[in-house]
């Protein structure tokens, strides 16, 4: 029963790729939900779970945000844009934050959504965007995921593993 798990998992991870173009088809409420589940289940330090998870369907809020963003303008013709906030007063907001968006990313994969990651921590929109929706401080913007059925040709550019790995220490 494990090794099928490893190799969902493993199949969802070699799969992932990002995604800028969508049908105009809509994610079903369930789905979201399961990848919202799967969001708020990733590791988070000393297990504080900093993390606010929001998931935006309207389309002017979705076009409002992509107006906001600099390299996200495609999230306007997603099908749902996946908000990830972390309380910035927790020592590790950013790493847990980060662990739960590719939490995400992972899931859509595994439901056959596509998906990009679209910066959020450190971005000028960063408050303009949780303004927008209404989420409270201390949290701050930590990633935006466009997602949606996919609407191109993911492509393979990926270094090899010869590339980028190394054992014990570098060049040894």
């Amino acid at each position: 029963m494990g090794r099928i798990y490893i190799n969902a998992v493993s199949e969802a991870i070699k799969k992932r790729r990002s995604v800028r173009r969508f049908e105009p088809k809509p994610v079903g409420k369930e789905v979201i939900k399961e990848i919202l589940d799967c969001a708020r289940l990733a590791p988070t330090a000393i297990n504080i779970q900093p993390w606010l998870f929001g998931a935006v369907t309207d389309n002017d809020l979705k076009r409002q945000i992509a107006d906001m963003t600099d390299h996200g303008k495609f999230i306007k013709e997603c099908a749902v844009c996946f908000a990830v906030f972390a309380d910035s007063t927790q020592k590790y907001f950013l790493e847990d934050g980060c662990a739960a968006t590719e939490n995400i990313l992972l899931a859509c994969t595994a439901y056959g959504i596509g998906s990009c990651w679209v910066a959020g921590h450190k971005k000028a929109y960063v408050d303009s965007i949780r303004e927008l929706l209404q989420v409270p401080e201390p949290y701050t913007l930590i990633a935006l995921i466009a997602a949606g059925y996919s609407n191109e040709k993911a492509s393979p550019n990926k270094k090899s593993l010869d590339e980028v790995t190394f054992f014990n220490k570098f060049g040894g």
